[in-house]
């Protein structure tokens, strides 16, 4: 009997979790048993009874539900107290941002561990489904416009009214990934003019087929990586993008930063003299102000006034709607987990070499062992590998 235990989220303000009671039914049908922490969905409007009446048991204790798991499925990574709980050879499934978290890898080698980070699924047809960052993504895409739109003084269509004609709002995103693409879109749904600018010029075609325009910028030699992401800039075509997007900034009232490169600081896209030739009134909003921020002057979980100008670094932007970013996070874990399940041995199969266990699994048996990170690691200062011996 293969138990999968679902803790209840720890940090502050979040409202997701990692399973719905409509996930505990196809849990069941696997042939897997459900624990799930006492007040699991209190966010979400979904009792502890909805979980049981799907099939779950609700355990009250954490650290009970955590001793007694085969498999520990979460949002966030469970904190290092979490860890001191659970059994040798327990599989974690939850966002783990490996690059930026080797104290914790380190911890997880320790309690011999494996760890499948969410963030780490690679980009390949077959792991649509199981895609946690493109689905949270879109809606952070979603959320942002939102944000701007409520930050913003001015309505976003046209309007043709008796007390005159209102023009429409002026929006430009920076960074056409999955969440610009759905920034673009809900910005066009909502009725503004939309300008889009992606150093892949190959997304050109897409920002235009959601009906916004293609700010072109002639950066020489740019790409993406083998994951889908944007290559890093060299310092020169950093200044080239700085310099040529000025203009579209100063004439926007809503700009949407979505720049971030994978495992690495993002690069800073407006410094503090483009955002004193915008309007006042105006409103930023910074995607990656979490992790270092886009534009000069964001501050992460804050709304900031700078020159007149509303920077949005609110950071966690999925959660901003909740119910539809656990559905979506529940259904890529559920994806996971089917994917791997043996009907016959009733339980979830490590294998390392899998393409797609091979790019997600950070830690087993004590070991690092993702490729990736290890030589991360290996390039850095302390040249370290968790687990291994020096």
């Amino acid at each position: 009997m293969t138990i999968l235990g679902f803790p209840a989220e720890l940090k502050p303000h979040e409202k997701r979790c990692a399973i719905l009671p409509v996930n505990v039914k196809a849990y069941g049908l696997l042939g897997a048993t459900v624990h799930v922490q006492s007040g699991i969905g209190k966010h979400l409007h979904v009792s502890d009874e909805e979980y049981v009446t799907a099939g779950a048991e609700v355990v009250s204790n954490r650290a009970e539900l955590l001793a007694s798991a085969d498999i520990v499925p979460s949002l966030h990574k469970l904190s290092t107290d979490d860890l001191s709980h659970l059994k040798p050879n327990t599989i974690t499934v939850s966002y783990l941002d490996p690059f930026n978290e080797k104290p914790f890898i380190t911890s997880l080698c320790e309690k011999k561990v494996t760890s499948i980070s969410m963030e780490m699924i690679p980009r390949i047809s077959r792991c649509q489904k199981m895609d946690a960052l493109s689905s949270q993504a879109s809606l952070a895409g979603y959320v942002m416009v939102m944000q701007a739109a409520n930050q913003l003084d001015n309505v976003l269509p046209m309007m043709m009214t008796p007390a005159g004609t209102l023009k429409p709002t002026k929006v430009f995103v920076i960074g056409a990934g999955v969440a610009g693409l759905q920034a673009i879109a809900t910005a066009k749904r909502l009725g503004a003019s939309v300008t889009a600018f992606d150093t892949r010029s190959v997304v050109a075609e897409q920002v235009q087929s959601l009906g916004a325009k293609f700010l072109d910028i002639d950066l020489g030699k740019t790409g993406e990586t083998g994951q889908g992401y944007a290559q890093a800039l060299t310092p020169e075509q950093t200044q080239i993008q700085q310099r040529e997007q000025a203009k579209c900034i100063a004439d926007s009232d809503i700009v949407i930063t979505t720049a971030q490169l994978f495992g690495r600081k993002p690069p800073m896209l407006i410094d503090a003299q483009t955002i004193a030739t915008m309007k006042p009134g105006s409103v930023i909003v910074d995607m990656a102000a979490e992790s270092g921020g886009n534009v000069q002057g964001s501050v992460v979980s804050e709304i900031v006034i700078q020159s007149g100008v509303s920077i949005i670094g609110t950071g966690n932007w999925a959660n901003g709607v909740a119910k539809h970013a656990t559905q979506m996070y529940a259904n890529n874990v559920q994806s996971l987990v089917s994917e791997f399940w043996s009907l016959e041995d009733n339980k979830f199969v490590v294998d390392v070499e899998d393409e797609i266990q091979s790019g997600c699994i950070i830690t087993h048996q004590g070991l690092v062992a993702n490729s990736m990170i290890k030589t991360f690691y290996a390039s850095n200062p302390d040249q370290t590998i968790p687990g291994e011996k020096t």
